[in-house]
This record gives C-alpha cells, sequence and structure tokens, in this order.
C-alpha cells in the first residue's frame, strides 16, 4: 500500500504520489521571530519532522524549506506588526529582535532534534521579489492601490475559499485589516504604506513600506522549490486567512494550478486544557521544557496524538510519555545486552522472528496511514510486552532473531527520532556542580590526611583544565582556558 495523507483541500485521506519521482518539495511556514519558542512550536516541528523522516524512509528525497518571517505579520487585536511589538518589549530594533529569536529558535530546534531544512530563507531577504511579484499581480489585474496599499482582489479569484472552505457571504467577516479604503472587507495586503519613522520600510512603487504576511510565503516557496509543490504545512489555525491567501496569489500570479498538491495541518497544543496566553501566565518555553524534561520525552509526548489531533500538555501526559520512554529504553537495552548463539531455531525463536516481523509490518502500515504515530506505538508496546514474555526465562538470543529485532528498533528510533546515538553536550552548570562534588570529596579526603587520594583529584582535574587552590575556609577553583 502506497502512503496515505489526509489533504485538507479534498478533507480526505489521499494516496501520495510526488510530482516529481521519488523527490519530495515541502514548504511548512516557520516561526515568527519576535519572541522566545513554546511547546506548540516544538509540536508543529516535530510533526513535520516525523513526516520528513517518514518519507525518507520510504525511498523519498525531501527538499525542504522552513521560512522565517521577521516582518509583515501583523497582530490583529492591535493592528501592528509582531516584530515592531518585540522591538519596542525590549527597546530592540526590530532586526535585532529576530537575530536574537531565530537563534533562540533554532537552538531549541537542534535540541529537540529536529533536522535542519535544506533552506530557511527570512523574509526580510527578499523585499525586491516580492515587490516584483506584486507588480506581476497588478498587471494581470488582481489587485489595486489605494494610498500607497496594495491589496489583492479576491473577487478576481474565482476560487478564493477552496481551501478553507469559507463561503463568500462570510468574507464580510474577515478578521484581517478592517480597512474602509479596501473594495471587498475580504480583500488582503500585498503591500503595506509605511510612515516616515516606520523602523521596517522599503522603497518600493508605491511609495516607502513593506510587504503583507502572505505574500512573503508564495515568493519564497515558489522562488526555492518551483510554481507546483507537493506538501504545504503549518498548524491548523494558519487553513484561514493565511494559506487561502497564499494559495490565491499564488496560483493567480502563475497561472498553473494546483499550487500544492497536499495541504498537510496539525493540531494545536493546550495547557491543562486551556490555550496558551500571556494573559493566563500558562506558557512554556520549549527551551525550558527541554532543559526539565528532555528531547526524548517531548518527542515521545508529542508522537501520543495523531498529528491532526489537537494535544493537551498536563502532568499525567507528560508522565505517561516518561514511562513509554522509560519502557522502550529498557527493552531496547535489555535485546542489546543479550548473549547472541547461532543454535537452530527452535519453537520459540521462530515465534520471535515472526512476531518481530510482523510488528515492522504493522508499524509501517500505522506510519504509512497518514503518520498514524498512535497506531504505530500501541504496535510497538504490544510487541515489547509479547517480546518479553516469551525470553522471560532466557538470556540468549539467536543472532539472526537478534538482527532482526535491533533492525526494527534502530528504525523506531530514526523515525521518531527518539533513543539516538548522539547526546547532546552536559550543560555548564552539570559540568560545574560536577567539578564543585569532587573538590568537597577531595576536602574530605585532605581532614582524614589521605593525600595519596586528594593530590590524585588534584592532578586529574589539572590534566583535563580544572585548577585547584587551597585557600583558608576551603579551595577555590577555576577553568583553565587555552
Amino acid at each position: 500500500m502506497p502512503i496515505r495523507i489526509y489533504n485538507t483541500m479534498t478533507r480526505q485521506k489521499e494516496a501520495f504520489q510526488s510530482i516529481n519521482p521519488n523527490v519530495v518539495k515541502i514548504y511548512v511556514c516557520g516561526p515568527t521571530v519576535y519572541d522566545s519558542p513554546h511547546l506548540g512550536h516544538g509540536r508543529a516541528s516535530v510533526v513535520y519532522d516525523v513526516l520528513i523522516r517518514w518519507l525518507e524512509y520510504r525511498g523519498f528525497h525531501v527538499k525542504y524549506v522552513r521560512n522565517v518571517t521577521d516582518v509583515g505579520h501583523i497582530l490583529e487585536t492591535v493592528g501592528e506588526d509582531r516584530m515592531i511589538l518585540g522591538a519596542k518589549r525590549e527597546r530592540l530594533h526590530p532586526m535585532e529582535i529576530a537575530d536574537k529569536y531565530l537563534l533562540e529558535y533554532l537552538e531549541a530546534m537542534d535540541k529537540l532534534g529536529n533536522k535542519r531544512p535544506d533552506i530557511q530563507p527570512r523574509a526580510s531577504g527578499h523585499i525586491m521579489e516580492m515587490i516584483e511579484a506584486i507588480e506581476k499581480l497588478l498587471g494581470k489585474g488582481y489587485g489595486y492601490v489605494v494610498d500607497g496599499n496594495v491589496y489583492f482582489d479576491v473577487s478576481k479569484f474565482e476560487d478564493y475559499g477552496k481551501l478553507s472552505g469559507v463561503r463568500r457571504e462570510e468574507l464580510v467577516m474577515h478578521r484581517v485589516e478592517p480597512d474602509y479604503r479596501k473594495r471587498n472587507p475580504a480583500d488582503f495586503a500585498l503591500w503595506k504604506a509605511a510612515s516616515e519613522e516606520y523602523p521596517l520600510k522599503w522603497r518600493s512603487p508605491w511609495g516607502y513600506g513593506f510587504p503583507g504576511w502572505h505574500i512573503e510565503c508564495s515568493v519564497m516557496c515558489i522562488k526555492y522549490l518551483g510554481e507546483q509543490i507537493d506538501i504545504h504545512g503549518g498548524a491548523k489555525e494558519l487553513i484561514f486567512p493565511h494559506h487561502e491567501n497564499s494559495l490565491a496569489q499564488s496560483e493567480a500570479y502563475t497561472g498553473k494550478k494546483p499550487f500544492v498538491k497536499y495541504w498537510v495541518h496539525c493540531g494545536l497544543l493546550t495547557i491543562n486544557g486551556e490555550k496558551m496566553s500571556k494573559s493566563k501566565g500558562n506558557i512554556i518555553k520549549l527551551t525550558d521544557a527541554l532543559d526539565k524534561w528532555g528531547k526524548d520525552v517531548l518527542r515521545m509526548f508529542y508522537i501520543s496524538a495523531h498529528y491532526r489531533s489537537d494535544i493537551d500538555f498536563n502532568e499525567n501526559s507528560i508522565r505517561i510519555a516518561e514511562e513509554n520512554l522509560r519502557r522502550l529504553s529498557d527493552f531496547i537495552e535489555n535485546v542489546e545486552s543479550m548473549e547472541t548463539t547461532e543454535s537452530p531455531f527452535d519453537e520459540r525463536e521462530n515465534e520471535l522472528l515472526e512476531i518481530t516481523k510482523k510488528a515492522r509490518f504493522d508499524f509501517e502500515e500505522c506510519m504509512d496511514d497518514d503518520l498514524d504515530t498512535p497506531g504505530a506505538l500501541a504496535v510497538l508496546f504490544n510487541y515489547v510486552r509479547t517480546f518479553n514474555s516469551l525470553i522471560a526465562t532466557t538470556s540468549k538470543l539467536n543472532i539472526k532473531v537478534k538482527k532482526e529485532v535491533l533492525e526494527f528498533l534502530n528504525t523506531v528510533k530514526r523515525v521518531f527520532g527518539i533513543l539516538e546515538a548522539y547526546e547532546p553536550p552536559p550543560s555548564i552548570s552539570i559540568i560545574e556542580q560536577t567539578i564543585q562534588l569532587l573538590v568537597e570529596i577531595r576536602e574530605i579526603f585532605r581532614r582524614e590526611k589521605r593525600y595519596d587520594i586528594s593530590d590524585m583529584i588534584r592532578n586529574r582535574l589539572k590534566e583535563i583544565g580544572v585548577e585547584l587552590e587551597d585557600v583558608a575556609g576551603g579551595t577555590k577553583w577555576k577553568i583553565r582556558r587555552v
């Protein structure tokens, strides 16, 4: 059976077939870098990381682009660019804010074990291409200019609303940009005029201004992946208006349909049943969560729900993720430590081989079925339980069986991005605490006049660059800088 993916456009699962054989072009809406990434950003990023890992496992070459928004994303409640809000909050230039939080985002993604995109373009680096695209849309009659603002005329695009299902009569309730100068309340900005003192502005044929949020994704996607792509991803809250608008302007610009073959949207994350918000004080920074629980526990939590479903982060859900990770880790360690034999298969080992092959098949079936990670986990832990019952009275395993088991488990680790060989270096605080512990142990030996051991600790620490100085009242230490 081929991979099946739920397509938001058709509202059903479809057999996946890439435009070009064995190559998948995927564009994912990335962060608006005006604040720290939170648990919700982590959930979305892991969804598409697992999707890409699975496509690669199935033999596809994936070309992955994820954008960075650093201009033009208006916060609807106040009508101001999020980058400007971040700059005001911290009394920095918007581009300083962008650099600061982009770096924090990338570091968090690395710690979470996500693969980096092949290309990661920033909106502010593609202003000229956006201006050119807007000029072409104006030339084709899809836009109009009002007082230095350029709007896309949704009435000129017959298919507007086909992705979200929004009806024409509902468009007057459009929640973005309630500008009385627009011909239609649903028309959206391609370019916004800016005052002289505005910190994010560029020269354009319509005066100084900045691009609308939606045009950036169309321009960067088309530039790096082409006029038609296989998969466009993002959280389901982006379906309308962001993805609806991106689709309309892209197909109007190129004249080609479909712009995207499969629209793949993921659910949202709540905290104890409530939406994350600063007013509620329940936003959990991704870096804090990684420091507390580690990447493997967080990834296990994220994949415990189907990617299209919303997921709730609470004390019980994280406890279950920790327990499941421990069970899997213990099982892998147990299998790896079992003594191998080359004796002929007996009835039990034949059964072990069969349940392993079936578990792999069922695991692959679940993952092929619209990335059913909860189903795949159920297969995995049912297999662990059955396997353990069959080896309860032995510490040996036929070498062929062990090889088959470890290959399956390595597939699980690689696809889910958990329990992989690489471990990040310990944090500075852990290193400092370890040195301080050794210094305190050495002091105990000194008081007991066991100078051979205390001197050995001093010398070994010196070898790795830690210098001790015995002073009145204790011992001071420092790490020698080379």
